[in-house]
């Protein structure tokens, strides 16, 4: 799992299984002997072959949320589109996901295969989730709830607001080492 510090993707591999790792500049959440605190990109080329990637990359200059600091952070959005970019087209990888709320993404990059909500994976909230795929198939909702929240959108500012909004939600991870795992 790129660029995944919580470690609730990695977990729910692990919990099926997988020999899953996770690798973000920050420290893992959860204690790990599966996570490398480092930079993803060393990590895709040098470490073992990897036949699944998850990707999370940071959403601050690609998501519609920040849109209006764009203007002045020009060359900070460039680098962000660049790593999403190499992620979403990663060669080395035959089965590729990237995530990241509606962005800039759609038009610099291309358009998501399949934007998902919480409210379809057993969440009651709110939060468009765009998910491009390579070799991977659509992910089919799990338990779809009522009683849906902008909670996510609603957030009152905090030191920790971007890592609170940027976690994967458990029921989204289960789906998705289900479904491709």
């Amino acid at each position: 799992m790129a660029c995944e510090f919580s470690g609730i993707v990695r977990d729910a591999f692990i919990a099926r299984g997988h020999d899953a790792w996770s690798c973000d500049w920050l420290p893992s959440e959860i204690p790990s002997k599966k996570h490398i605190e480092g930079d993803v990109i060393l990590t895709l080329r040098w470490e073992k072959p990897w036949n699944l990637i998850i990707a999370h990359p940071p959403c601050r200059y690609l998501a519609v949320s920040g849109a209006r600091w764009f203007k002045d952070k020009p060359r900070e959005q460039e680098a962000a589109l660049y790593f999403a970019r190499f992620l979403i087209d990663y060669e080395f990888c035959e089965k590729v996901c990237v995530e990241n709320p509606i962005g800039i993404l759609s038009n610099k990059v291309r358009k998501p295969d399949q934007i998902i909500q919480p409210w379809q994976f057993g969440h009651g909230e709110t939060k468009a989730t765009c998910l491009w795929l390579k070799n991977l198939p659509l992910l089919k909702p799990t338990n779809v709830v009522s009683g849906r929240e902008a909670r996510i959108h609603k957030m009152a500012p905090s030191p920790t607001r971007s890592k609170d909004r940027s976690r994967t939600y458990p029921g989204i991870a289960r789906a998705m080492a289900e479904q491709w795992g």
